[in-house]
């Protein structure tokens, strides 16, 4: 199963946008201090930037385009300036196209200073965080804003907690299968349209596309509202991509996996993602066999045990002589068992 993955999307934002949501997202209250065109400023890099060399006079490697922090030590290395060095000194960061600055720990700018941001179009905010914090939460913000992230053709459900996702050619009935599972108890994240983002370097978050949402398309039925038609309780906004699933469609030239000691993956956006391929031909229940994929993930990921390996290793002790008879009817076999 191979993944194109050609026109991986980055996000940038609007300082604006920024504002408005981190507010929303985490406990950091950025207060503005002056007013600007927000929309005029774009953030496109995660990572943040303390200028203390900048205001020092060397800008070779000045990382403008990132949110700038002011904390004490620049906001105090600031004010022991006198007023035309200080100045002289701000104007090493405004000259630029800073996207914004954040003054933490509740520090105060100069007001000409200030004045010097707002003619430049930069916006300067406040917070009465520590500047430790400041940047570990609007890091934290940022990552998740800026994943590398692509949309998908496919079902993506939670099933005993595990993330299975579906894929295969248009009309195998994915759609069909994510629906038995919902009407089953299990809840589903996306379909037809899942977004994956990938956080970090290993992790794999789907979510629905926001025009879809919890709709579904049943051929023959039409569309079916998941969120009105079974509940809250039906649905979940994310869920971590753990296990994939191809359905296939059933060929008696192909020789399918049988035992399942071959371990499959497939990778998404760089991340390699166990996978399962399931071929379909009628009076195959498709819907309890993911389920029991699912549960097989959890005995693996949490006791290590896998089905497979260990009929392996009870047929390898038989071979090497242990009694066939223990083997195929237990130790107690001749005990006492009345009904």
């Amino acid at each position: 199963m191979n993944f194109d993955q050609k026109g991986l999307k980055r996000r940038s934002m609007t300082v604006e946008y920024f504002i408005e949501n981190i507010n929303k997202s985490i406990d950091i209250k950025l207060r503005r201090l002056n007013s600007v065109d927000e929309q005029k400023r774009r953030i496109y890099d995660r990572d943040l930037h303390r200028p203390g060399l900048a205001l020092a006079g060397f800008t070779n490697l000045f990382t403008y385009k990132r949110v700038q922090i002011l904390g004490n030590t620049e906001t105090r290395f600031l004010n022991q300036l006198d007023d035309k060095t200080r100045i002289k000194a701000f104007e090493n960061i405004v000259k630029y196209k800073v996207p914004c600055i954040i003054l933490t720990s509740n520090n105060k700018l100069d007001p000409v200073l200030l004045d010097m941001a707002t003619d430049a179009g930069i916006a300067v905010l406040a917070t009465r965080n520590a500047s430790t914090k400041t940047i570990f939460l609007i890091t934290d913000f940022l990552v998740d804003r800026f994943s590398v992230y692509q949309q998908y053709h496919g079902s993506m459900v939670d099933v005993y907690g595990v993330g299975v996702f579906l894929v295969g050619k248009s009309g195998l009935g994915k759609s069909e299968v994510a629906l038995d599972l919902v009407e089953r108890g299990h809840r589903l994240v996306a379909d037809d349209a899942v977004v994956i983002n990938r956080k970090g370097e290993k992790v794999l978050i789907a979510s629905r596309n926001n025009i879809i949402d919890h709709f579904m398309e049943i051929r023959g039925l039409g569309v079916v509202d998941v969120r009105a038609a079974f509940g809250i309780r039906a649905i979940r906004e994310k869920k971590v991509v753990q296990v994939v699933v191809e359905l296939l469609e059933w060929n008696e030239g192909i020789d399918y996996e049988r035992l399942g000691l071959d371990t499959k993956t497939t990778r998404i956006l760089g991340v390699e993602v166990p996978l399962v391929q399931l071929p379909i031909n009628p009076g195959k229940n498709i819907t309890v066999i993911i389920e029991v994929v699912a549960l097989n993930y959890l005995l693996q990921q949490h006791s290590g045990y896998v089905a497979a390996e260990a009929l392996e290793d009870r047929i390898k002790r038989s071979i090497d002589g242990e009694s066939m008879l223990s083997t195929r009817f237990g130790s107690n076999y001749f005990a006492k068992d009345y009904e």
